[in-house]
């Protein structure tokens, strides 16, 4: 909130604390009632618990302040149109935006490595567009299965949601996660009719590692239809990364993982893995969601990469979020859930309407 945590298990508190600020919002205030009508120290806990509940309010502060200007942020970086809800509710934190879970069903894309997707289908009929989603997970974890709470959300709005798994680092390492997602749009497109897929209109979409193969297939795969990426606090530059590892945690290793081995000995590798490398003007609109106060992947990635796009001329945004921590999107109702999944939304809609 007002820096970033110094130690992984304080990385979870900080996303519980800045993502449902309002419960501590709430115990600041009844804190700073106890403390006003206490007779020893009255003056003191009074202040005390006053600046408390300031500093957990902050994420709903900030979350308003950037809610204000978002649409005219958005129309600028992409000429898109307002919503027909506000970006950011505080009541809505409580009572949450809406999002109810959509069935999916899992398909094998890749028998020989035993690889499924989860789909959501549109609820509207006819040929839609297609959101594919990459988890994250340090590129040896995690799961389709993953928060699927936005795939619902946009499954609703019309869009078809993919949500893939791929091959785990160390046992297999780059580029085979990005032949994986190649491998899942392929299926994707041979079975569009029976699904109900408009080959012409796909979105990447992936959360933190995720985030680093879902804009490396979005640059590099062509003639997909692949119309824009979407990146929650992913790896953009890995050279960068490499050279300026994560405190609390062996980034470094992380990284020759997933890579095979250091950046000394495999430099072209890096290279190639890099979204950040594959930026040309031919690159495709980019959302990037990012908080400053991430501790697993920097927020630096994504300002290099917005750096990167502009030279070369390509729409894009960075939705910066002064308070928040990797995996900010937890809930979709917190400050960063709400801010994030209507900059999607405007982002998809403008993209692919």
């Amino acid at each position: 909130m007002l820096f970033s945590a110094p130690a992984i298990w304080l990385w979870y508190v900080a996303i519980v604390v800045t993502e449902f600020p309002w419960v501590f919002v709430l115990l600041g205030l009844i804190t700073t009632a106890w403390a006003f009508r206490t007779r020893r120290l009255k003056v003191v806990g009074t202040t005390l618990a006053l600046a408390a509940t300031f500093i957990f309010s902050l994420p709903i502060i900030q979350a308003l302040q950037i809610s204000g200007r978002l649409d005219k942020d958005l129309n600028k970086a992409f000429n898109t149109t307002a919503g027909d809800r506000k970006p950011f509710s505080p009541l809505k934190m409580i009572t949450g935006i809406g999002a109810s879970k959509v069935p999916c069903k899992s398909y094998t894309f890749d028998p020989q490595h035993n690889l499924a997707l989860d789909y959501y289908p549109s609820a509207m009929q006819g040929n839609r567009p297609c959101i594919v989603v990459v988890h994250g997970g340090s590129w040896k974890g995690g799961d389709s299965k993953q928060l699927p709470e936005l795939n619902s959300e946009l499954a609703k709005q019309g869009y078809n949601v993919a949500a893939i798994n791929y091959r785990k680092a160390p046992q297999c390492h780059s580029p085979g996660p990005l032949e994986d997602t190649r491998a899942a749009i392929t299926y994707l497109r041979t079975n569009a009719v029976a699904l109900h897929i408009d080959t012409s209109k796909f979105v990447m979409l992936g959360r933190s590692a995720g985030g680093q193969i879902a804009l490396l297939a979005a640059y590099t795969f062509k003639n997909m239809g692949i119309k824009g990426a979407i990146s929650y606090y992913g790896p953009a530059d890995m050279i960068w990364g490499y050279q300026n590892p994560a405190i609390i945690y062996n980034s470094c290793e992380v990284l020759e993982d997933y890579i095979g081995d250091t950046y000394e000995k495999l430099p072209s590798e890096y290279r190639a893995s890099s979204p950040f490398e594959a930026v040309d003007s031919s690159t495709v609109p980019t959302l990037l969601i990012h908080g400053k106060n991430d501790v697993l992947v920097a927020y630096g990635h994504s300002t290099r990469l917005v750096e990167r796009l502009d030279k070369y001329g390509v729409p894009n945004y960075l939705l910066t979020l002064p308070w928040a921590t990797h995996g900010c999107d937890y809930t979709l109702n917190g400050p960063s859930g709400q801010l994030a999944t209507y900059s999607v939304e405007r982002f998809l809609a403008t993209l692919l309407f």
